[in-house]
């Protein structure tokens, strides 16, 4: 009895254990995918159907730029969630940016799609696809599910982008038809402004008045000037042959040089429009030059002539009034004669006083006044007489002459006395520049002086002020020479002033740097030499030179901390330097020779064992803990299941680094999704 319950209570075991393996078999982990696009893991597919996928799947990857991979399985386990699965799946294989894969548990009737991070087919899209696959999931048409996935990836195969494509370059070709009638038309319009304008610039210069103007224009000005001109001509020379019959050849001789002045002139404009007439061939530059040139000597034409126009007419006024202006001249002639005898000594009070040289320009105008005086005489006699003859045009002409030379006279004589004015003045500037002068030579005795610029120029200084002390007094005295010496002496001395306090100021910061730096220094090479002296024995030539160097400039700083503190911080600055480089080479040379073949010291501060003081320890040391660290040791290295290469055939290699799914995965989008059917 109790045996048969044994037998029974095994066989229900059995029973339970059998059940136990049936459910186990029926539920599958994440696995290595089958070469090529699909993985059949549960026998679902017959072989054609097999074939089928493959094939619609090769043509989505060789027609777009994404892989679809696709895997049955009875039941997701290990993780049991669809989209866990899926991605651990995608992840174990290394499915790259592009390659997307589908999961569908046969058993546990439910399917996902893995996308990965970065993927170009979106979310909504996923979804879309999802949804449009399950009523063929629901009938088991797995074929026709896949091909539905691959057809929606696939999209219209390239001929939606072929689309935009040709619309962008429609509309790129239209943008370029329409910019060249565009451009067309400005080149036709601008060509009609360029034909209008000639050589007219494209930009007005406020210099030019004929800038704003076309070639047209400039040539109906030059026109209409030219017959001006020459009108106003005719007509003065008719002016001049009545002036010459009324006044006299003598009155009139500078109105006939203003009309030859006028003639050559108008003779010149002639002849370039003589050339712009003639048969041959002009630029348009020339052209346009040569009408601007008939305007402006046209305009000279008409100054001259005006001015002369002018005169006529005064002429004229004097003849009509010859008794009142001769009244007029000789009160102007009496005035002078109480002026006149006191330029004579003013010009010697001058002359005892200045050197010669400062007088050149009034030295013989006593004697140009007088003979203008006596000029002005003969003029107002002459013109008395023409008067009581009733020769009213002489009386003109020697009415003026009588008035030019009185006016001279008198400015003549005013000459002298303005001298003297102006001399006073100088002599007084002189002395404002030598108070100045003194003040800036106190100036620059307080300033530093390493170059000695500025004792050379308060040298200079010192010297024009002894000059100037001498040409200010005594009996040749010359105030224009002492100006100008003082001039380029205080020039001078400001220059030299501004170095020096440009000097003073940067000697101010240094020295504010000075201390910080030398602390500085002294700091690092005491450390260096300390470093150096306590591992002598493995310390190389080159760390101590620059140590030396160093040491040797810092000595210089010091030297110079009082006399010049700029050369004391760079020579500062330098031993700094130099300092840390024999720091860098004295570790580097320690450092090679700690470590050498032998054993020596290790990890954890012992001390070296052997000749040469080796790390050798610490190498085989480290070598051990990094090869039980990366599971070595001499075992064998499990190898991770999904990143091995797969053989698709004859398609080659495809693997995330290569082919059409571009790099290796840095995740999956872990979207959430997936559908039952």
């Amino acid at each position: 009895m109790k045996t048969r319950w044994l037998a029974v209570g095994a066989l229900t075991l059995s029973a339970l254990v059998g059940a136990l393996s049936v459910s186990a078999a029926s539920a599958t982990s994440p696995l290595p995918l089958d070469p090529g696009y699909v993985t059949d893991d549960v026998g679902v597919l017959t072989a054609a159907e097999r074939q089928s996928i493959e094939e619609r799947l090769q043509t989505l990857s060789e027609n777009s730029q994404t892989d679809l991979f696709v895997v049955f399985v009875d039941d997701f386990t290990d993780p049991t969630d669809a989209a866990e699965w899926a991605d651990a799946v995608a992840e174990n294989n290394s499915l790259g940016t592009e390659q997307y894969l589908l999961a569908v548990a046969v058993e546990g009737r439910n399917y996902y799609i893995s996308q990965p991070v970065g993927g170009s087919i979106s979310d909504g899209a996923l979804d879309d696809i999802e949804d449009s696959m399950q009523p063929l999931m629901a009938q088991n048409d797995w074929d026709g599910a896949v091909t539905l996935a691959a057809d929606e990836m696939q999209g219209d195969g390239g001929a939606g982008a072929l689309r935009v494509v040709l619309i962008i370059a429609g509309i790129v070709v239209l943008a370029v038809v329409i910019w060249l009638v565009i451009a067309g038309i400005r080149r036709s319009r601008r060509a009609a402004e360029i034909r209008e304008r000639g050589a007219m610039p494209e930009q007005p210069d406020p210099n030019d008045p004929f800038s704003t103007l076309t070639d047209a224009q400039v040539e109906t000005q030059a026109g209409s000037a030219l017959v001006q001109a020459d009108d106003a001509l005719t007509s003065s020379r008719e002016e001049l042959g009545f002036a010459v019959a009324q006044f006299g050849d003598a009155a009139t001789a500078e109105f006939s040089a203003a009309i030859e002045t006028a003639s050559a002139k108008m003779s010149e404009a002639f002849d370039l429009k003589q050339k712009l007439d003639d048969e041959v061939e002009d630029s348009l530059h020339d052209r346009r030059a040569w009408h601007i040139r008939i305007i402006t000597l046209c305009e000279e034409i008409d100054d001259v002539l005006d001015a002369n126009t002018d005169a006529f007419d005064a002429l004229r006024r004097l003849e009509e009034n010859a008794p009142q202006e001769l009244d007029r001249v000789r009160a102007e002639r009496a005035a002078l004669e109480q002026r006149l005898p006191a330029a004579a000594p003013a010009l010697a009070a001058l002359t005892a006083a200045y050197d010669p040289a400062e007088l050149t320009t009034v030295a013989d105008n006593p004697d140009q006044a007088r003979e203008r005086v006596a000029l002005a005489d003969q003029s107002i006699a002459a013109a008395a007489n023409a008067i009581t003859d009733s020769r009213s045009g002489d009386a003109a002409f020697a009415i003026r002459t009588a008035e030019q030379a009185v006016a001279q006279a008198h400015q003549l004589v005013d000459a002298i006395t303005s001298l003297d004015s102006e001399l006073g003045a100088l002599e007084t500037q002189s002395q404002a520049l030598i108070a100045e002068l003194q003040g800036d030579l106190a100036a620059a005795r307080q300033l530093p002086d390493p170059t000695g610029t500025i004792a050379q120029a308060a040298s200079t200084t010192e010297q024009q002020l002894a000059l100037a002390q001498t040409n200010l007094t005594g009996t040749a005295r010359s105030p224009r020479r002492v100006v100008a010496a003082l001039s380029a002496a205080n020039a001078q001395i400001d220059g030299a002033i501004a170095q020096g306090r440009e000097s003073a100021e940067r000697a101010r910061r240094a020295q504010q740097m000075l201390d910080q730096v030398m602390a500085q220094a002294d700091s690092q090479i005491r450390t260096t030499r300390e470093y150096l002296e306590t591992r002598r024995a493995s310390v190389g030539s080159t760390a101590r030179t620059r140590l030396s160097q160093a040491e040797s400039l810092f000595g210089q700083a010091v030297s110079l901390r009082a006399s010049n503190p700029e050369q004391a911080l760079a020579a500062a600055q330098q031993a700094i330097d130099l300092a840390g480089q024999a720091s860098e080479h004295a570790r580097s040379d320690y450092s090679s020779y700690s470590v050498g073949p032998g054993w020596g010291s290790g990890p954890y501060g012992g001390s070296s064992q052997g000749s040469g003081g080796s790390g050798l320890a610490g190498d085989i040391l480290g070598g051990i803990i990094g090869g039980l660290i990366s599971g070595g040791g001499g075992g064998s290295s499990h190898r991770s299941s999904g990143s091995s290469w797969r053989s698709t055939g004859s398609r080659g290699y495809r693997s995330s680094g290569f082919g059409g799914g571009g790099g290796r995965s840095s995740g999956r989008s872990g979207r959430s999704g997936g559908r039952r059917f």
